[in-house]
């Protein structure tokens, strides 16, 4: 049975590393849903969130095969535990009569989303939360017409005192 892991991955934060954890999914054939990097706490650490979908044996497969890369450090699937993910979408909305703003501002209040910029024909939205919130959102925007959407990827921490370290 298919499922989704979000892969949390500490790497040291040294050029390359990057590209052989990305090399490593393209070499097995494996998909990389999202992507999101950042440094940590640690200047010499990144912390690494990826999704990737497949059954248990090949979610296992990978965090096997992650550890091979000598810059990895730390690999924890947050899908598996009591975790917190969230991503960013910005997204483009046409907005040009009266009433279609204000369909889409009231939309915006019900998803706790921000208007982040006006124009006299546009309106563009932030919207921060897990991924069916982010489609659900796009889902309800109904007569107004999407002219872009920038996702950030999802990122995601364990809840609680439990933290992924060296």
């Amino acid at each position: 049975m298919t499922r989704r892991a979000i892969l949390s991955v500490l790497i040291e934060n040294e050029p390359g590393a990057l590209s052989r954890v990305v090399g490593l999914f393209s070499q097995r054939g494996y998909n990389i849903e999202t992507l999101s990097v950042a440094p940590t706490d640690d200047e010499t650490l990144s912390r690494l969130t990826m999704i990737s979908e497949g059954d248990d044996a090949t979610i296992e497969q990978i965090i096997k095969q992650l550890y091979k890369i000598v810059e990895v450090v730390k690999v924890q699937d947050l899908a598996e535990i009591d975790s917190i993910e969230r991503e960013i979408m910005l997204i483009k909305v046409r907005a040009t009569t009266g009433d279609l703003r204000a369909e889409i501002k009231r939309t915006v209040d019900i998803f706790r989303a921000q208007v982040v910029d006006v124009t006299p024909e546009t309106y563009t939205v932030q919207v921060v939360g897990p991924e069916d919130k982010l489609r659900a959102f796009i889902a309800s925007m109904g007569d107004a017409k999407i002219l872009e959407v920038v996702r950030s990827g999802a990122t995601g921490i364990a809840r609680g005192t439990r933290v992924l370290s060296v």
